[in-house]
């Protein structure tokens, strides 16, 4: 799930007991999110309903732009999911190589199953 949506996040918090974060660290996730939208612009990709990345000039006009978000929203994501400590199971997960073991250790079996 998505936990960064407002109009849902009450509801999504209500109905989990467990939580997955990626917290990766800020230099990854910024260095992720510059080469899928340069990627996305590049191939003039379709995202939906025909939308498409907008002009990469524009991180320097348009407040709402996906890099500015992405750098703002940041730090405001891990203090949301640091709240649901606590709340939740929340298994945090900081790196790439955290999330490769998690996804290959004792659980992957239990997904195996689920798949069948």
């Amino acid at each position: 799930m998505e936990y960064q949506y407002k109009e849902v996040r009450r509801e999504l918090a209500a109905r989990a007991d467990t939580v997955i974060w990626l917290d990766h660290p800020f230099a990854t996730v910024m260095t992720r999110l510059v080469r899928r939208t340069v990627r996305r612009r590049a191939g003039r990709v379709e995202l939906w309903n025909g939308n498409q990345e907008s002009s990469l000039w524009s991180v320097f006009t348009d407040p709402e732009h996906i890099l500015r978000w992405g750098w703002k929203s940041y730090g405001r994501n891990r203090a949301r999911v640091r709240a649901l400590v606590g709340q939740v199971v929340v298994v945090r997960l900081s790196g790439q190589g955290q999330v490769e073991r998690w996804l290959t250790g004792p659980l992957a079996a239990v997904g195996e199953e689920r798949a069948r």
